[in-house]
């Protein structure tokens, strides 16, 4: 004797609207800064954290690295 299943696939459920809902207080905001603003025409920027100094260079190729 044998068994033959079947394999259904469904959509799952939409989900429901939240109405007067500010989605602000939903998702947390990144503060965001340029890397203009933050580097100030300089080329490298030291961070300080928790004892530690971190670079923060800016290369010829127009990136970002940050190195301990």
């Amino acid at each position: 004797m044998s068994t033959t299943g079947t394999l259904t696939l469904s959509h799952p459920a939409p989900r429901p609207m939240l109405a007067n809902v500010d989605t602000a207080t939903q998702i947390p905001s990144v503060r965001r800064i340029s890397s203009q603003r933050l580097l100030a025409g300089e080329r490298e920027l030291v961070i300080q954290h928790l004892g530690s100094e971190y670079h923060l260079r800016l290369t010829r190729n127009g990136k970002l690295i940050l190195t301990k």
